[in-house]
């Protein structure tokens, strides 16, 4: 297996063991799904089951760029629609509530599809491109952004049921919060782009040092990361560094997550305000159904 199809693996199981343990009557739950979505926290009511589905049909987008199945066969939208629309799409088709039948099989015997296809593919699978509606990602990048939604979408049933919950190992939590730290760069860039963000205030050649913001996150799976302000071709480093966030691990993945706003977010801060607000946004941002 792929180092970084590792954190999906683990998280899988971690769900499926939760999901064993579930009474049917737990499976129509209501479950709150958070996320943050033009500069606010959105909301959306589902159940267990739903939110199986919702998580098979996301994990789909990977299926299909691996050349299995697509979960929502002919209810698939046309295109290439991103996770939100294929969502709703199977929510439609499901009706109401999707039962434990419908959802929970499926899922779990996708999630062995993928793990051993990408398993079984050789070094070039890593490379393959995962198309999320208008943004691609890199199958390696995908894989752990599906081992983060479903670390996030079994800590919502989980609470919802009222059951234990462990986070992932520390070296899984460091891939995650890797994962969000590269995609940064960019967000910001869209973000700027869409007038979200402040303007940018020194351009340099691709791969040149300009303004960064060093992260700091603290306990499980923390480090150091020092991230690009001003262009995502440029390249962070500690000597240009013009603002300091200092964050714990959790904190930083529920504000990932899009659980915690980012005025919410118990950051340590120290330097110009305009970035350390840009990059609590834009971590925010990274979130969605």
């Amino acid at each position: 297996m792929p180092e970084w199809a590792t954190p999906y693996d683990a998280e899988t199981a971690k769900l499926d063991a939760l999901l064993h343990d579930m009474g049917e009557s737990e499976w129509r739950a209501p479950v709150r799904l958070r996320w943050f979505e033009d500069e606010r926290a959105v909301e959306r009511e589902t159940t267990v089951a739903g939110v199986i589905g919702h998580l098979m049909t996301v994990d789909g987008l990977v299926a299909t760029a691996l050349g299995l199945p697509d979960p929502l066969g002919a209810d698939a939208p046309p295109g290439t629609p991103g996770p939100t629309r294929r969502t709703e799409a199977y929510w439609r088709a499901a009706g109401k509530e999707p039962g434990r039948l419908a959802t929970h099989r499926p899922w779990r015997e996708q999630s062995y599809a993928l793990i051993r296809t990408v398993s079984f593919a050789g070094g070039g699978a890593g490379e393959l491109l995962v198309p999320y509606g208008s943004l691609q990602l890199p199958m390696c990048d995908s894989f752990l952004d599906r081992a983060f939604g479903c670390w996030v979408h079994a800590g919502d049933i989980a609470d919802a049921v009222d059951y234990p919950y462990e986070p992932p190992s520390a070296r899984h939590v460091h891939q995650l919060i890797d994962l969000a730290t590269r995609l940064l760069p960019t967000t910001l860039a869209h973000r700027r782009r869409a007038g979200l963000a402040s303007p940018a205030q020194k351009l340099v050649e691709a791969g040149a040092p300009g303004r960064t913001l060093h992260l700091e996150v603290e306990g499980s799976g923390g480090g150091h990361w020092y991230i690009p302000l001003d262009s995502p071709a440029a390249l962070g480093a500690k000597e240009h560094t013009v603002a300091h966030i200092a964050l714990d691990s959790t904190e930083f993945c529920q504000l990932a997550a899009g659980h915690v706003s980012p005025e919410e977010a118990a950051a340590g801060q120290d330097g110009e305000r305009e970035a350390i607000r840009d990059v609590l946004f834009a971590t925010a941002s990274l979130s969605r159904l």
